[in-house]
C-alpha cells in the first residue's frame, strides 16, 4: 500500500484498533498496546513498539502511518522561554512555547494553522487560517514540550494553555479529543484542572463547553468591556457582542462552578482611561472571575503602544477595590517572538 493511501493509524479509537486485530485474525487486546504505545508512549515509529512481533508491526506499517510533527527550529529566550517551530506532516509550520518559571512550566499550544480572527493587536490574525489542527497533532505538542521541560528543565510539565495560534474552540472536536488523551490515565495522565482554554470569546461554543461539562479551565481574551472599542480591536465581536458573552459566561460559572479568567492587554490611549476601568469593572461583577491584565507586546504596529504603569496601577486599584482577582502579566520571550500575540511563524516567512 503507497504512504500516500495509508490512513493515520492515530484517527482510530481504541475500539477500532481492537476490531481491526480481530479482522485480521489476531487477538483484540493487540490494539490496547498499540494504543499505549500511540497515546501513553508517544512513539512516532511501529518498530519502536518492542512488545509486538515483528509480522505484527510488519502488518500495523502495511496498513498504517503514524503523521508525527517534527521540532524543525528551537529558539531560546534569555529569560529561558522556548520557542519551537512545529513543522507538520504537509509541511505547514505552527510554533508553541514553553514558559519556566522557578516552580513550573507551562506549554503554550496552538490549535490551528493560522486563524480565522481578525484581532488587530494579533500577529497570528495577520496569517490566513490554512486548517484545523488535528487532535494528535495538538497532542504531540504537548508530548514535545514535556521533553523538553524534562530535559531543559529537570522536571515534567506542569501546566497547558491553548493561546498559541488560533481560536481553539473553533475547532473544538479536534480540541477535546486531544485534551482527552493529555488527561486520560491511558495517555499522558496530566490532570484537567492544569489546563487553559482561552477563546477569544464565542458565546454558544462557551455554553456548549459547560454543557459537555469540561474539567479544564477558561480564559477569555477581552480587552475591552465597551462593544464599540472591542469591535474596533477584534471585529469579529460583532457578530458575538458583549450581552451574549456575559450571558454564556454566567451559564459556564452556572453549569460548573469555574471562575472565569479575563485576559486584558492595556494599550496607552486606546484602552486606558476611566471609562474602560469602569466597564471592566462592571462586567466582572457578572460572575466570579479572576483577571490578568497582560503587558503588549508590539507586532510592528505603532498604533498599539504600551501603557503607563500609573494606568494599569488604576486597573488594579479599581478591580481590587471591588474584590475582584487582579494579577499583572509580565511577558516572557520577547526577544524571540515568542510572547502573547506574537506567533506568527517569523522565522518561517524570512
Amino acid at each position: 500500500m503507497k504512504p500516500e493511501t495509508k490512513k493515520d493509524i492515530r484517527s482510530l479509537s481504541l475500539e477500532d484498533l481492537r476490531l481491526f486485530f480481530t479482522q485480521n485474525h489476531d487477538q483484540a487486546f493487540r490494539g490496547n498496546q498499540v494504543y499505549q504505545w500511540l497515546w501513553q508512549k508517544g512513539i512516532h515509529n511501529f518498530e519502536g513498539m518492542t512488545n509486538l512481533s515483528k509480522s505484527t508491526r510488519s502488518l500495523l506499517e502495511t496498513h498504517f502511518v503514524i503523521n508525527h510533527i517534527d521540532i524543525d527550529q528551537l529558539q531560546k529566550s534569555n529569560d529561558g522561554t522556548i520557542k519551537n517551530a512545529v513543522k507538520l506532516h504537509d509541511n505547514l509550520v505552527v510554533e508553541s512555547v514553553l514558559i519556566p518559571t522557578e516552580t513550573r512550566t507551562t506549554a503554550c499550544v496552538s490549535s490551528q494553522v493560522g486563524c480565522s480572527l481578525d484581532c488587530k493587536f494579533c500577529a497570528t490574525a495577520k496569517i490566513k487560517r490554512m486548517r484545523n489542527l488535528n487532535a494528535d497533532e495538538i497532542y504531540d505538542q504537548v508530548v514535545a514540550m514535556h521533553q523538553q521541560s524534562i530535559l531543559y528543565f529537570d522536571r515534567p510539565l506542569s501546566n497547558i494553555v491553548f493561546m498559541g495560534m488560533g481560536e481553539p474552540l473553533m475547532n473544538y472536536k479536534n480540541l477535546i479529543n486531544a485534551i482527552d488523551k493529555i488527561t486520560q490515565s491511558d495517555g499522558l495522565g496530566m490532570s484537567p484542572t492544569r489546563i487553559t482554554v482561552s477563546t477569544s470569546g464565542i458565546p454558544k461554543m462557551i455554553m456548549k463547553m459547560a454543557d459537555d461539562q469540561v474539567r479544564f479551565g477558561l480564559a477569555v481574551s477581552l480587552h475591552s468591556a465597551r462593544q464599540e472599542l472591542r469591535e474596533q480591536l477584534m471585529p469579529f465581536a460583532e457578530k458575538f457582542p458583549l450581552n451574549d458573552l456575559a450571558e454564556s459566561i454566567k451559564y459556564w460559572y452556572k453549569k460548573t462552578a469555574k471562575a472565569v479568567t479575563y485576559e486584558y492587554v492595556v494599550w496607552k490611549g486606546i484602552n486606558d482611561g476611566d471609562e474602560d476601568i469602569n466597564a471592566l469593572v462592571d462586567f466582572c461583577k457578572i460572575s466570579t472571575c479572576k483577571v490578568n491584565l497582560i503587558e503588549y507586546n508590539p507586532i510592528g504596529d505603532d498604533q498599539f503602544l504600551q501603557a503607563n504603569k500609573d494606568r494599569i496601577g488604576a486597573y488594579e486599584s479599581a478591580l481590587e477595590s471591588e474584590r475582584i482577582i487582579v494579577t499583572v502579566r509580565r511577558s516572557r520571550g520577547k526577544d524571540i517572538d515568542a510572547a502573547c500575540g506574537q506567533l506568527a511563524n517569523k522565522a518561517e516567512r524570512e
